[in-house]
Formats: structure tokens, sequence, C-alpha cells
């Protein structure tokens, strides 16, 4: 069965079509610059790469563009089973993946309030899915599904009870679906039970979170009610005193917009050194002698050691610790300098297995005597996405 996967953000669509049975992907890419007049559809085929512009773009434009580029490729001559979709919040609605029906649709629009920036422009996906797809069975796979099995005393926030009563304030999580592919991945490549181990994840790329896992479920997260909560990022702050709101207003009259776009676009690696979120960019910096990006590189990791060994206790004690995303599976040298600050759970770093990536030892980057295991796992949310929606079409009987 051919999948469709597509992910909608405010500025792009990316794609990716797959051969659900074999997990290949056939092609995938995204259109670029939305709600500009300077629209690029980029696209990977093999070793073929493509890219054409499409002027004046906006979601529907995209979607059309993306149809018309995968009709040209001959992929799907014989048509597609299905449209898997990312969808960023699913609020306490959804706790797995569902088809799409108009109950759906009507779930995910009263989470919007929870993701303002990504639900509406998800919907959108859907609905020109569904325009230029009829007939085509569309499956909706939530970020936040995956964590919906936290406990009470994980989720909610030490406020007035009625706020989550009335309004669904509590902690959420994201990256719901790569911290599950990457968990499935892992005990597969080590050929054990997942109910048998306490696992942490720590999905660190633009966007950066950690899981705690254990017997397969997630039990604490680091995001909270928005990506913003938890580890530092690219762009954003990650957790902070919550008094520096009213500070930054009356101090410097910042308004609340102001104060979100900064911690949300304006923090973490670039805010501190000043230069580049972009984590490669700054490791040339700081090699070269620049202190700031220096400085924010040892703040990332700081925080980043203080929050996995925050996340033990909640697991009682730690089997294997999985680094993903695009920095946690190129960035060598923070991984050794994590593994090194969590040495005292049993952590040692083998230096050749971790400049291999673990690519050669079956993933794992530790030495053979440690009592707990670091690993390399390559994160793929589009093929989680995909296996989900023939999952929930062939549950469906569709």
């Amino acid at each position: 069965m051919k999948i469709l996967v597509l992910n909608c953000g405010s500025s792009s669509v990316k794609f990716a079509l797959f051969n659900s049975d074999t997990q290949q992907e056939l092609v995938g890419g995204q259109v670029e610059n939305i709600g500009t007049a300077n629209g690029l559809l980029k696209a990977t085929k093999g070793d073929e790469k493509y890219s054409k512009e499409c002027g004046e773009v906006n979601h529907e434009i995209a979607i059309d563009a993306i149809k018309a580029y995968l009709d040209s490729t001959g992929l799907v001559e014989d048509g597609i089973g299905g449209v898997g979709h990312r969808v960023v919040h699913g609020g306490e609605h959804f706790k797995d993946s569902v088809i799409i029906t108009n109950e759906v649709l009507k779930g995910i629009k009263e989470c919007s309030d929870l993701a303002p920036l990504h639900n509406p422009v998800n919907l959108l996906g859907i609905e020109f899915s569904q325009k230029y797809y009829p007939g085509v069975p569309q499956v909706a796979v939530f970020d936040t599904s995956f964590h919906q099995t936290l406990e009470p005393k994980a989720f909610l926030y030490p406020v007035p009870y009625n706020l989550y009563e009335d309004y669904s304030v509590r902690r959420y999580g994201f990256h719901g679906t790569s911290h599950r592919f990457v968990v499935a991945k892992a005990v597969e490549m080590l050929n054990k039970n997942v109910e048998d181990l306490n696992i942490i994840t720590a999905h660190l790329g633009n966007g950066c979170s950690a899981a705690a896992i254990k017997g397969g479920k997630s039990v604490d997260t680091t995001m909270g009610l928005t990506p913003l909560e938890g580890l530092m990022m690219g762009t954003r702050s990650g957790s902070v005193d919550p008094g520096l709101h009213s500070f930054l207003n009356e101090s410097l009259g910042w308004d609340i917009a102001k104060i979100n776009s900064v911690l949300n676009k304006k923090s973490g690696l670039l805010g501190i050194s000043g230069q580049s979120q972009d984590m490669r960019t700054l490791a040339e910096a700081a090699e070269a002698g620049d202190a700031r990006a220096a400085l924010a590189i040892e703040i990332f990791v700081y925080r980043l050691a203080k929050s996995l060994a925050s996340l033990v206790p909640v697991l009682g004690s730690l089997d294997v610790l999985i680094f993903t995303g695009g920095i946690g599976e190129n960035n060598r040298k923070l991984r050794v300098d994590v593994i090194k600050a969590l040495g005292f759970l049993g952590l040692e770093i083998s230096e050749q297995r971790n400049i291999d990536n673990g690519v050669n030892s079956n993933g794992i980057i530790t030495a053979d005597d440690c009592s707990a295991i670091a690993m390399v796992v390559p994160t793929n949310e589009e093929l989680l996405i995909a296996l989900d929606t023939k999952q929930e079409i062939l549950k469906e009987g569709k």
C-alpha cells in the first residue's frame, strides 16, 4: 500500500511517499516559502533531485503542486491507499492515531487554542488533501498522543485545579512520533522486550525534548502545555522563571505577544550565541574561539544533562539512553559531554563507537561493561506516520 505523508507547517508543507509494505520511502520533499511570492518545491527521488519555482503560494497551491509532481513521477499511477497527516496537538481528545471524520476535524479544531500556530495549518492540509484526493482515507497522527499515558502527578501543573477542568491547562508533551519510533527501533536493534526496559529518549533538533519511557509507555516528558517548556532549543528558551513575563512587561513594556515571540523565536542557541540556531555553525565558531558560541553549547549541554538526570527517578533506574534528531544523531562531542555528566548512572562512552555514531555496534556508543546503554537511533517520524496510517485504514477495513 502506498501512503502519502503530509506535514503542514506555517511556512512549508513537507511530504513523503512510502511503500508501507516494504517501509521504503519512494520520494520525499517539501514546498517552501508558503505565504510569499517565492514558493519552491524541492524533492528527492532516489538519487534524483528536483526543484520547481511555484511563484506565489499558499497551502492549497502547495498541495496541488505536490500532487502534480507525484503524478509526474509515475509512482502513483495505481493510486495511493491513504494520506497520513501530522497533527501537532490532540489535547485529551486523541490518545491514538485516527481515521479523519467530521467529528475528528471538530476535535482538532477545538485543540487549536492549545496550538494556534500549528493546528489551523494542519487542518488546512487535511482540507486540501481531501479535495485533491477525494475518497482516499485520511489519518491524523498526533504529536501529543504518545504522552497521553502520563499520570496526573506528571501532567498537572500546581495551579488552581479549575484551570485544568475548564481550560485544559496541563502538560501534554510533543515529538511523540519520534519518541515512539526510536523506542521501537532500539528494542528491535537490542533484541529486547520493551516491557523489561527503562528508557530515556532525547530528541535533539531545532526543537528538543526528552521522555521517560517505562515498559514502552511515556511516563514523563520535558515539553508541556506548549513546545516551549523544557530543554533549551534552537530558538526556544525552554523552561524559564514564569516571573520573567511580568518582569519583561513591567521593565521593558513588552506585551505578551512580544514576550512569546522572543522566547520562541529569538532565544535558545540563537539568543545566547547572537549568531545562529544551528549547532553545526556554533560548533565551528566555538572551535575558532568564539566565546558566545561556546557558552551557548555549554548551557545546552548543562541543561540537557540536568533534565535527563531528572527523569531517572521517575523510572527508578536507567537501562537505555537514546540520542536522536539532527543534533543527537550527529554531534559526537555533545554526546561525549552529556554522557560524561551522566557517568554516575553507569554510562561510559566508547570513543570509537561514538565516532562511528554506533553504526558498527548496533547503535550502541557506550563501553561493553556499562550498567546502562547509550545509543544513537535515527528517527523517522514520516515512516511512523505512514505505518500508523496503514494500520488505521486496515482496522477500518477501508
